[in-house]
């Protein structure tokens, strides 16, 4: 296994930085909003690439009302290039929806939003890992820590499992990423999420990001599809689709890039005027040519694909 590059012990770039350079490079297409129905007018964002489920190329996305942030993780199919909610298939009470196969099952991961007992009116947040042959057949397994979002499973060469975390406040300031190993998915916890060692700095201060998605790549290193997100002077968040590559023995990174950012899709409308400028990544489809396809939510209310660059294909030439 080759390692993650030598560049790995650069220090990290701004949002800006990593913006000038990515515009640069001149490649950027336009994306297209992808429609979805039977929702009652319910906004779906942030939502996984598509996989095949019993037959059926499927779509996990959030679905709420525009003035809650408690949702649904309903499971699409298409027809006629409009998204319907599956027949027939359950949904989660959960936001933000990612999922993986490890050791022949799907794992289907959200976040679970409830009252925060100690403040009135706050609300406090973990993330719920279920499991199964189907999605039909899922059932809850493990639970992250209260406050981490950004926990992504993927299995490795030698079939350990590698766990991305993002722990925040006094460990990992606005949030960094850490990652741990287990041998199976019954040695998913709390703890053993809580106790991931941080990777090198990837994020400045006052900055911050996380995984959304991990490939195993054909050399043995892992590439992480995730964000890299910073505010503005007037308190507007700027979120950007970005990938890195991560080997799991050493722990080596390389240095993070942005892949797409939200002016290269459609205009839409936007949760609040503070997430105007905001793309969430959600999954990628690698395509035998160079290319891959990149789903994400947009400005907290849409969902999106755009063809872009396959950006693992660097790190396979390592």
């Amino acid at each position: 296994m080759n390692n993650a590059g030598a560049d790995s012990l650069t220090k990290p770039q701004t949002c800006r930085e990593l913006l000038e350079t990515y515009e640069v490079k001149g490649h950027r297409s336009k994306g297209e909003k992808l429609r979805f129905g039977g929702v009652d007018g319910r906004d779906v964002y942030n939502i996984t690439a598509p996989f095949e489920d019993e037959g059926d190329m499927v779509i996990a996305g959030r679905v709420e009302d525009r003035n809650t942030e408690y949702s649904d993780i309903i499971f699409f199919t298409c027809r006629n290039n409009i998204w319907e909610p599956r027949e027939n298939t359950i949904s989660l009470k959960l936001q933000d929806p990612f999922y993986s196969r490890i050791h022949g099952e799907l794992t289907i991961g959200g976040v679970e939003v409830r009252p925060y007992k100690k403040e009135a009116g706050k609300l406090c947040w973990r993330t719920l890992f279920y499991k199964g042959r189907s999605i039909n057949e899922l059932k809850h397994f493990a639970t992250g820590p209260d406050w981490m979002k950004d926990i992504r499973l993927v299995q490795l060469e030698d079939m350990r499992i590698g766990v991305f975390t993002r722990p925040m406040g006094k460990i990992g300031g606005r949030g960094r990423i850490g990652f741990t190993i287990i041998d199976t998915l019954d040695e998913l916890n709390s703890d053993v999420i809580s106790g991931a060692t941080l990777l090198k700095e990837q994020f400045v201060r006052d900055e911050w990001g996380g995984a959304n998605e991990a490939h195993l790549l054909s050399n043995g290193l892992v590439g992480v599809l995730g964000h890299i997100a910073c505010y503005d002077e007037k308190g507007n968040r700027h979120y950007y689709s970005a990938a890195f590559s991560l080997n799991p023995c050493s722990r080596e990174v390389s240095p993070m890039k942005i892949i797409a950012a939200r002016g290269d899709f459609e205009t839409g409308d936007s949760k609040s005027p503070e997430l105007a400028d905001v793309i969430f990544s959600g999954g990628i489809l690698r395509e035998l040519n160079g290319k891959s396809v990149l789903y994400v939510g947009v400005s907290d209310t849409e969902a999106h694909r755009i063809i872009i660059p396959d950006p693992f294909v660097e790190y396979e030439r390592e």
